[in-house]
This record gives structure tokens, sequence and C-alpha cells, in this order.
């Protein structure tokens, strides 16, 4: 009988030597993985597929109004969107939409948002077909260099991203501060305020489902539970201790939540809930019709050759003659370099200033009606991924055409439709 004893104590320390083993072992594991995380580069906006880049919103005159500052400077990110009329029908329509930026983690704080002259720190509403002017106020927090792009957030439809640009933050992180008002009138440094209690919350409940998931790991095992349940022994799992441990466990949650609670209320007697309204009645950008009036008569793209072709019929209704400048969609910018005669300050990344060239080129003179080709070609085509509009099952491509006159204004026309895709150079369209 105490041989049968010993056997069954050195068993029992046997599995759970076993028992440890392991579960250091997957520990060890967890943390060995933790050195390979690599940093996240740019240009993620490249896995969208075409459609959804080009078909959905169309951005432009977009502005970083500084790309180098040192930590706890303002910079601001302007720019106009516009809503692209085909908006494709596998996308849920921008009425729930968020204005957000794109960045590597919280490297800039969101100071403010504005639509036109109305603040967006919440959900909003566009129509299709409008054009919209957006600010979007940052403060440096982190230094280092970043890409930060401009980005709309649709309901069901998922992230739309805009143009990026390269920002570079001097300084030090820990000098960051983040002033703000509360209700009651004093100031707190939103950075640092109640980050002792937040680390004490997390770690007191770590600890207690660290302690609940040992205490079970420590019984019996997860393996040795499932060979007994499957042997339709699992009502033997849970013993009279096993009901007491629950028991107790739960009591003291439960007090644990009432007391942090009541603490948290007696500190805070005046809160305000998250605010989660939709914004509507957001006005577009109020601008005179465009006098150029441009019909798609069809299109195609050279895969081999990196080209869209696109032909089209422009009536010019204003009052002096304009030609064609610039060719944006997807947040690239493509120019005629016979309008631009110098290079715009924009990321190089997409601008492509000799990426735009029309069948003629002379100025369409005040009520003429031309039908001109307009060819797009450039490499960045293909390395922003746009080139896989000729695999897409809707195969049509969308952007905006800006027109210019001898006296600087621009006329603004949405061109889109479906292209024919063609495998081989000089194929007949």
């Amino acid at each position: 009988m105490k041989s049968l004893n010993l056997r069954s104590m050195a068993k029992g320390a046997t599995a759970r030597v076993v028992r440890l083993w392991i579960f250091g072992l997957a520990v060890a594991g967890a943390l060995t993985t933790l050195p390979a995380a690599t940093p996240a580069a740019a240009h993620g906006e490249r896995s969208q597929q075409a459609f959804l880049r080009m078909r959905t919103l169309n951005w432009y005159d977009v502005k970083w109004s500084k790309t180098e500052l040192n930590v706890n400077d303002e910079m601001e990110l302007t720019g106009k969107v516009h809503v692209f009329s085909g908006w494709p029908q596998a996308v849920a329509r921008p009425g729930e939409s968020f204005l957000n930026v794109g960045e590597p983690g919280p490297v800039l704080i969101r100071k403010s948002a504005f639509v036109g002259e109305v603040p967006v720190p919440r959900t909003f509403s566009m129509d299709v077909g409008k054009d919209y002017e957006y600010k979007i106020v940052l403060k440096a927090r982190r230094q280092g260099r970043y890409h930060v792009h401009v980005q709309i957030n649709v309901k069901d439809g998922g992230t739309i991203v805009g143009p990026g640009q390269w920002i570079t933050i001097k300084g030090d992180m820990k000098d960051f501060t983040n002033p703000v008002t509360l209700l009651e009138g004093s100031t707190i440094d939103l950075e640092t305020y109640g980050i002792t209690w937040t680390y004490i919350y997390h770690f007191f409940w770590m600890a207690a489902a660290t302690a609940w998931i040992l205490y079970w790991f420590m019984t019996k095992g997860i393996i040795v539970r499932y060979w007994q349940v499957k042997a339709g022994k699992g009502r033997e799992l849970i013993g009279q201790d096993e009901k007491r441990i629950g028991a107790i466990t739960l009591a003291a949650v439960l007090l644990a939540v009432l007391v942090f609670y009541a603490a948290a209320n007696r500190e805070f007697p005046r809160t305000l809930p998250m605010q989660a309204g939709l914004l509507t009645g957001i006005s577009p950008i109020d601008e005179p019709r465009s006098t150029v009036a441009v019909q798609f008569k069809g299109g195609s793209y050279t895969v081999p050759g990196r080209e869209l072709r696109i032909r089209a019929k422009v009536t010019n209704n204003g009052k002096e003659p304009i030609r064609l400048g610039e060719f944006t969609a997807a947040g690239l910018r493509f120019l005629n370099p016979e309008v631009f005669t110098t290079r715009p300050d924009f990321p190089d990344y997409l601008l492509a200033d000799r990426g735009l060239s029309v069948s003629d080129p002379n100025p369409i003179a005040p009520g003429e009606t031309r039908d001109l080709e307009l060819i797009v070609q450039d490499a960045r085509f293909d390395i922003e991924r746009l080139s896989d509009l000729a695999y897409d099952t809707d195969s049509q491509f969308g952007g905006l055409l800006f027109f210019f006159g001898p006296s600087g204004e621009r006329q603004r026309v949405e061109i889109g439709g479906p292209v024919i895709p063609k495998f081989q150079a000089g194929a007949a369209l």
C-alpha cells in the first residue's frame, strides 16, 4: 500500500514537472519571437485594389504645412476630396465616414479635424458626386521619420487611403506634452495623466487572470482534462474544491469591480459620455459650375507599356481657351509638361511630371468641341499597382481632369468608364 502511494506521488510529481516544462517552453517561444518584429514601412495603400482607389475618393490640392518639425510642434494636413459619381457597387457608400490620419502608431496626435468649417471629431456624412475641403491639425509626439497619409474610413467600406508624405520629427518623445482643460477648469497633461492607475488596473487583472489559469492548469492540466471529457468523465473534473474556488473568485471579481467603480465615480463626479452621433448636413465646396464638358468615348490599358489611353469629346463653354494640364487618380498626379513648366511641390513617388500627353496639344477655343486622345503613361502606374485594373472584374477607371486657361483659372472635370485591357503592344482597341 505504501509503495502504491509512493508510485502515485511520483507520477503526480512527474506530471507537474512536465506541465511546468511545457508552460515554460511556450513562454520562452513567445519571448523569442518578439525581437523578430520589424518596423512597418510605408505605402501600404498599394495593397488596395485599383478600382477602390480610383473610383471612390479622388484627392487633390493635398498639402502638408511642414515636413520637418520638432516634438510638440504642430502641422496642418489640408486638401480637397471628390466623392466619385460612379462609386463602385461593391463598396458601401460614404454615408457614414470618419476623417483620419494614416501613420505608424501615434507618432503625431490629432488635435482637431474639420470638413469645411465644421469640426468633425466623429463620424460625418458625405454625398456622392460632391467635393469637400478638409483640415487636420497634428502635433508631433515621437521622434523619427514617418509616412503620414490622409485617409477616410467608410462604414462597411473600409479605409480609403490618400496621398502620403515623409515627415521628419526631431527631439525627444519624453519632452512631449498634451495639455487639456477639464470641465471644472483645471488643466492636465493627457500624455501622463492617470498612467499610474492604468498600470495598476492592467497588472491587477492580468495577475488575477494568470492565477486563475495557473490554478486550473496545475490541478490536472489541459490534456488530461481533454482525455477525461472524451472518456465521458467530464462531470468528475469539477469537485467541491473547484466549486468553492470558483465561487470565491467570482465574489472577489465582483467586489473589485464595485470598489474600483466607486473610487472612480468619487474622483470624477462630472463626466460626459463618448460622443458617437452622426454629423449630417455638412456643406460641400461651393464652386461655380465647370464650363468644360467631357464625354468619355472609350479607353484601353496596355499592360506591357503601362499606358492608359482615353478617348474623350471635350467642349469648352467658357470665355477663354483651355488646355488639359493634369489627370489625377488614386492620389497620383500625371502632368502635361507643355502646361506645367515647373515641378509642383508634391511627393515624388506620386508625381509623374511628364506622365500625360494629348493627341492635339493646341488650346481648345471658347465654344469649340474637339475629340482628344489622352495618354497616361508612367512607371508609377505600375509601381502603385493601378495596372491591376486590367484584372478587375469591373475594369473601370476613374479620376479628375484639370484644364487651365491663360488667366490661370482651373476647371475640374470628373471622368471615368470601362477600359479594355491589352496584353500586347500595338493591339487594336
